[in-house]
């Protein structure tokens, strides 16, 4: 098996030229500055990593690969749009780089560019990921609206946000583990449980973007500390608070949660420690160890190689060992 290095160069290369001087310009040129901006590449390398994993050269997921990411980056233009986002990765939004009509079929011509990489593959494995696809896009769409009628509802429980963050984030690390199992002709049993094992880490890892956003450091977390507490966001920490919190400090997390003011910072701190103080944080804690540690569990039942899992064990310890 390769370096986590190795699979995103080879990515970042194969994404340079997948639509490079295609006409009309106007359409692709947002692909391929959307496609550009980098990011980690944690879903495609993903891919890669999964069919090495069942001892399949990575070259063979490459396309596979190119699909779940080239579906991600489209989800991204179409968020952004849907947020009225300036920026991406620090550089402007597609919509706004160029307009409101160019970012919308850009990204449709994206979720179709998707699905033709899945072309280079035998009948059987081009059904397969397709199959896996058409389940997994669907879901992120269900997971996005959960998501925006969430931030109408006082009442939002934690199965429905775990459900929330499952769709919308977590079934597509699955599914690009998922891909990597069908390419490499894996049996059905591994398929399953390595899309267990992505899927739990990838609620993890979003459980724990949650609780960074509150309590990380600024200078290591890449995006501003408190955001999701200035939009009002009720995460997982969130609905702790409120499950936890005695009745006066229920409503004062609820009023917090009411209101825009123009300086955040008192806001902020006030709420990080009402989330201490009911042992919100402490929970949230908990249950990404609890995800991480389920995750580690299907590597158990995998067959496959005891230094195949360890690789495996120790890039999910890597994810989830940002700084708190």
């Amino acid at each position: 098996m390769h370096s986590i290095s190795y699979y995103q160069e080879k990515m970042t290369h194969h994404f340079s030229q997948i639509v490079a001087n295609k006409e009309p310009k106007n359409l692709y040129e947002p692909i391929e500055y959307i496609l550009s901006l980098g990011g980690k590449r944690m879903r495609p390398v993903l891919t890669l990593m999964a069919s090495e994993v069942f001892n399949v050269d990575c070259e063979k997921a490459i396309p596979a690969a190119t699909a779940v990411e080239v579906f991600h980056n489209f989800s991204l233009i179409h968020d952004d749009i849907m947020d009225d986002a300036p920026l991406r990765r620090g550089n402007q939004t597609v919509h706004e780089k160029w307009d409101l009509n160019t970012g919308i079929l850009s990204g449709d011509a994206m979720l179709i560019l998707a699905y033709q990489f899945f072309e280079n593959y035998e009948p059987t494995t081009f059904q397969k990921l397709a199959k896996l696809f058409s389940k997994t896009a669907l879901e992120v769409c269900e997971g996005q609206q959960y998501d925006v009628d969430f931030e109408t509802r006082d009442n939002v429980t934690i199965p429905e946000y775990l459900k929330m963050i499952e769709y919308k984030t977590a079934v597509l690390v699955g599914a690009a583990m998922k891909m990597g199992a069908i390419v490499a002709e894996t049996s059905d049993e591994n398929a399953d449980l390595i899309y267990d094992f992505g899927l739990n880490l990838g609620i993890a890892f979003q459980l724990q973007d949650d609780y960074l956003d509150a309590f990380g450091n600024p200078e290591t977390f890449g995006k501003q500390v408190g955001g999701d507490i200035i939009e009002n966001k009720k995460t997982y920490l969130y609905l702790k608070a409120i499950e936890f919190s005695k009745a006066e400090e229920k409503q004062q997390l609820l009023h917090l949660f009411s209101i825009q003011p123009s300086e955040n910072t008192d806001k902020i701190e006030s709420v990080k420690a009402i989330f201490n103080a009911s042992g919100a944080s402490e929970a949230t804690k908990k249950a990404i160890q609890d995800y991480t540690f389920k995750a580690f569990e299907t590597l158990e039942k995998m067959d496959i190689e005891a230094e195949k899992k360890a690789v495996l064990k120790a890039f999910g310890e890597n994810l989830m060992g940002r700084n708190v």
